[in-house]
């Protein structure tokens, strides 16, 4: 939950390495006139998501919240455009959104930190209950269809399968889900080949170089390269 203005700038700078967009200061002229006229929508979703979140949960001014007013209706607008049913305060930093496309996100869920998700994704609650839904760990991968409900918790470092049905908790760590219902399908499996871990990143400083246009595998070396 972004509390701080110093952590709502994290948060916009982990998302924006988890969806693999370059600095804004790196644009020139053509880049900033291509992008006024083709914006990515995603990114500009995501950071009005953290721009609300930062407003909502921190006590405004008169002008403040007049910002947050006009900064509610841009995300309802933005939602309705891409199909998005996503509450505050659910994403840890590093959240990246693959594609455009249905997503419908329970307000009681919680994700942790660097989470992979693509459309078509329902987390839900348990029926006749309005919260008791999922709660994740970091570094989560969860992909195309997934449907993830009921009052469960899903263990960190974990890939979701395209159309996986998860309605039971999974708490060992660095394995692949998936089925109908959902069971481990994989053990030992390495996230940095489908996504960014973007706070590790961070951590280490790797953010101050450009890393946009870089695959996640090249990414991977860097990680290993720096723990070393």
């Amino acid at each position: 939950m972004i509390k701080s203005k110093e952590e709502y700038y994290y948060y916009l700078e982990a998302d924006r390495i988890a969806l693999s967009k370059p600095k804004a200061s790196s644009f020139g002229l053509k880049e900033n006139i291509k992008y006024f006229f083709f914006p990515d929508y995603i990114w500009e979703f995501q950071k009005t998501l953290r721009k609300l979140e930062y407003l909502a949960n921190k006590k405004r001014n008169l002008i403040e919240s007049v910002n947050h007013f006009f900064v509610l209706r841009r995300f309802y607008k933005q939602s309705l455009k891409l199909g998005f049913t996503i509450p505050l305060n659910v994403f840890g930093p590093g959240l990246s959104i693959a594609h455009y496309g249905t997503i419908i996100i329970n307000s009681g869920a919680k994700v942790g930190a660097n989470c992979r998700i693509h459309a078509d994704v329902n987390i839900g609650t348990d029926v006749g209950y309005h919260d008791k839904a999922p709660v994740f760990g970091d570094n989560i991968y969860i992909g195309p269809g997934a449907k993830i409900f009921g009052n469960i918790t899903i263990a960190s470092n974990i890939a979701i399968g395209a159309n996986a049905v998860v309605n039971k908790s999974f708490d060992e760590q660095h394995i692949a889900i998936g089925g109908i219902p959902a069971k481990k399908i994989a053990d030992n499996i390495d996230l940095d080949d489908i996504m960014i871990r973007a706070t590790n990143i961070i951590d280490l400083g790797l953010n101050k170089r450009e890393l946009a246009g870089i695959t996640s595998k090249e990414i991977k070396e860097l990680l290993k390269s720096e723990k070393k």
